[in-house]
């Protein structure tokens, strides 16, 4: 069992349990800019920097002090069809073949576009990566998202607030333990099955055949 971070250059976590992932991680990887944020953490909790085993990107944000000081640990893609997150899970997966738990950090925050975008990779990379045995999930201070693509029971307890989304607006998703079932939910745009809550401490989503589908738990 292994536990790998990325850690993105959105809003660093301050919350506990995000911090937790961070510190117990049995190696930590930086988009790009994030290192910088990474080592100030590394010396309020340790008094001294950790590097973090890699800063994987195309080095846009970096600057050139810290490139030349950092060089041993870069791994630098300057191909631009990908995004920093999606090279670090590239790298991640090629490095780590006995990775169990993939928990992405700093992908939220500061800007709305990066992340709408990191969240509908989360669901991309199901099909980008065999992701067999391995559990890949967002987590910020204020909820945990991943990826579905089959029917599921999601223990959540009792009460949590609950949103699904999809680009696939075929998929019939039927739901029991949710307030408000998602049964007749038409996923054609952002909003249909936000805002729900579960009303069982197990969740459980059947799909009307294979998809893809993004779950945020608060």
């Amino acid at each position: 069992m292994s536990s790998v971070v990325i850690l993105c250059d959105g809003e660093f976590p301050r919350k506990a349990y995000p911090l937790y992932l961070l510190d117990s991680a049995d190696a930590v990887v930086c988009c790009d800019g994030a290192v910088r944020k990474y080592l100030r953490h590394e010396v309020r909790r340790l008094g001294k920097e950790r590097l973090p085993e890699a800063v994987v990107g195309d080095m846009d944000t970096l600057p050139r002090s810290w490139k030349k000081r950092l060089a041993p640990i870069i791994v630098r893609e300057s191909e631009q069809d990908d995004n920093d997150l999606t090279k670090a899970m590239r790298y991640v997966l090629a490095n780590h073949p006995d990775v169990t738990d993939i928990h992405i950090l700093g992908a939220s925050g500061r800007r709305e576009d990066h992340t709408v975008g990191n969240l509908g990779l989360l669901m991309e990379y199901t099909r980008m990566f065999d992701l067999k045995g391995v559990r890949v999930e967002m987590v910020s201070d204020w909820s945990t998202a991943f990826a579905v693509t089959d029917s599921c029971e999601l223990h959540v307890g009792t009460g949590r607030r609950i949103s699904l989304f999809s680009p696939d607006n075929t998929l019939i998703i039927k739901s029991e333990g949710l307030q408000w079932p998602t049964d007749a939910v038409v996923f054609d745009n952002w909003w249909p099955a936000t805002l729900n809550r579960a009303v069982a401490d197990v969740v459980k989503l059947t799909f009307s055949h294979p998809s893809r589908a993004l779950v945020v738990i608060d």
